[in-house]
């Protein structure tokens, strides 16, 4: 028992007070905040049942019903309701799906559900966590756009910054707008490398250097979870160990094509950085990646079955003591989207169900993500194949963090202030500097930026709304061939796949392909061309490097944002230097190795560049 563990409640999180729950349980002592931590953990541990015990080991989606209310849950669609999950299967941690629309709707909503877990025998209360919800993405399973909440650019334009206290900046604006809403655990950081730039995870990360990633990484976590974890405090869950960066021929491993992992370098060191990192600034919980490690000392399965990799090398070598959640879906086939998705079992596609479960907690993991199955758990205790004691030591963890994080004191949030603090207009202008920053400037021919004047300038605009600029005054024609200066805004190249989940993955090549390399190229003959291509991978564009006016890459930036660092409007200018190396050639990537940074040959733009307004190139 740590000495921080056992203050008393009441000194860890004063501002709390205790709130009602069923009467039988008021005066039992995991209720008594004077109680230090690990002393209410053992008394509800004891209290709990096997089947209450299995629910706190899944964690799954979590949506609304219509107008705040439960959801009801969807049998075509394969989802439980929550009173079904709650009640019935006695699970507490969910992962919140959608956009918030409505702040007060979705806070009310958030009540409601703990509300409902008050309600059970226990009255264990809700854990929610999420994906981002502050940049641009917007995938079912990597992250939402920001909508209500303030908007930042990705995590690689905060690297592309290299600014530890504005990352430590917006990890506390985060954590702000995520409790007010309830949202009590982050779903992040991502910190794996970009050493491979085909993968289509790139977009989350903080790019391809270890020790940037790594400096960031410190500052993001305190952000979040403060100087201790505690009732003002969001937890983080690092993802992905070891680090998912180096996948084979740049495939992801959401999909049967993309299992392996692999060291052709034999840099799997490399890639840990980051981690120790983390560990060190007091990660709380940790997420292994699905791939299977190809080519290194340890079995060739998916990271959350793979034993050397959690007990032996996470918790063993590297010391980390906390909760180890797996990545959604690795138990049960599912639909996502309308897509078929097999169980992400890579290396251990033959085992049954149980033996799938029997496995990952062998492994040393504590929770199953993207899952709700309590009902397996179950079976394997009580037949024996499982003991109650290897619950308990991961049960004992997740209990802990709720009481760490004071919801067992008060799960509620206060409806009003939410909606003062989501979104509010303080947090809205610091997330909209960030995203004029980490613009990125790669050439600027002439010092043609910033645009001096619009007076007498006649603009093709590509990829934005044109009322954008016609809001400026400025004058927007329809053809390059008509204009004196062209304005287009490109997405970096990939290759479009197909099904309603894997559609959302940017994977596949990095150059344009033949016709779309043809119709740029008619605009930059046409006219002087400011081109802006958003960066969520690394792109092999020499032909825009060399034919543009200027180029600028970017890391997640509304079109206010874009026109603003053209024009230098209130001084808007760019400070970003690239989280990665921008290859040239599709063939030097394939050249190269997966898991090695900064090795494809002469690429057109190294790490770290990025000119200011005052440069020449």
């Amino acid at each position: 028992m740590s000495a921080v563990s056992c203050l008393p409640e009441s000194r860890r999180a004063s501002h709390t007070k205790p709130v009602v729950s069923r009467a039988e349980n008021e005066t039992l002592p995991y209720r008594d905040a004077s109680l230090c931590i690990d002393d209410r953990v053992e008394d509800l541990l004891k209290r709990m049942t096997i089947e209450e015990k299995a629910g706190q080991l899944f964690q799954t989606q979590l949506q609304m019903g219509p107008n705040g209310t439960l959801d009801p849950g969807n049998v075509t669609a394969r989802r439980n309701s929550t009173d079904n999950m709650v009640g019935e299967k006695f699970m507490t941690h969910f992962n919140l799906v959608g956009q918030v629309e409505d702040v007060r709707i979705n806070a009310e909503w958030y009540n409601r559900v703990q509300q409902r877990a008050l309600e059970t025998r226990l009255g264990i209360p809700i854990t929610l966590s999420s994906d981002p919800r502050h940049a641009f993405t917007e995938n079912l399973g990597t992250g939402f756009q920001a909508n209500q909440f303030s908007q930042w650019p990705e995590s690689l334009g905060l690297a592309a910054l290299r600014d530890p206290e504005l990352v430590q900046t917006f990890a506390e604006i985060a954590r702000e707008e995520y409790m007010a809403i309830g949202i009590r655990s982050a779903l992040h950081p991502q910190i794996d490398l970009s050493t491979e730039p085909r993968w289509a995870r790139i977009g989350n990360t903080m790019g391809e250097d270890a020790n940037l990633t790594s400096q960031l990484v410190v500052a993001y976590i305190k952000g979040f979870q403060g100087e201790e974890l505690g009732a003002h405090s969001v937890t983080t869950v690092t993802k992905h160990f070891p680090g998912g960066g180096p996948m084979e021929n740049g495939e992801d491993s959401h999909f049967t094509y993309g299992k392996n992992q692999t060291y052709p370098g034999n840099n799997f060191e490399y890639h840990l950085i980051p981690f120790k990192a983390a560990i060190a600034a007091g990660a709380r919980q940790m997420m292994p990646y699905y791939s299977r490690p190809i080519g290194t000392q340890y079995e060739e399965v998916g990271f959350s079955f793979n034993k050397g990799i959690i007990t032996d090398l996470l918790r063993g070598e590297l010391g980390f003591q906390g909760i180890v959640v797996s990545d959604w879906g690795l138990i049960t086939d599912t639909v996502i989207r309308g897509q078929d998705m097999p169980a992400r079992a890579w290396g251990v596609e033959y085992l049954s169900e149980l033996e799938r479960a029997i496995r990952i907690l062998d492994a040393g993991v504590d929770q199953f993500g993207g899952e709700q199955r309590p009902e397996l758990i179950v079976e394997l205790v009580k037949t024996g194949k499982v003991a109650e004691e290897r619950l308990d030591v991961s049960v004992r963890r997740l209990l802990r963090e709720k009481f760490a994080l004071g919801l067992f004191d008060n799960p509620f949030v206060d409806v009003d202030a939410a909606e003062q603090v989501v979104g509010n207009s303080y947090f809205v202008r610091l997330g909209a500097q960030a995203q004029r920053k980490a613009y990125t400037l790669l050439t600027n021919k002439e010092n043609i930026l910033p645009l001096k004047s619009t007076e007498n300038v006649k603009f093709y605009v590509e990829g934005f709304n044109r009322t954008y600029a016609e809001d400026r005054g400025m004058q927007v024609v329809d053809t390059p061939e008509e204009a004196d200066l062209a304005l287009v805004r490109l997405q970096a190249p990939y290759e479009p796949r197909p099904g309603g989940f894997e559609a959302a993955y940017h994977a596949g090549s990095l150059e344009y392909n033949t016709t779309e390399k043809a119709r740029q190229a008619k605009i930059y003959q046409a006219v002087p061309t400011i081109v802006d291509i958003y960066l969520d991978r690394p792109a092999a564009i020499p032909e825009i490097a060399e034919s543009a006016a200027a180029l600028l890459g970017s890391f997640g930036s509304s079109p206010v944002a874009f026109l603003d660092v053209v024009f230098a409007a209130d001084n808007a200018q760019p400070k970003g230097k690239l989280p990665f190396d921008l290859p040239r050639s599709m063939e030097a990537v394939e050249a190269s190795k997966e898991d090695l940074p900064f090795d494809t040959e002469n690429p057109v733009f190294r790490f770290g560049h990025g000119l200011s307004y005052t440069e020449n190139c």
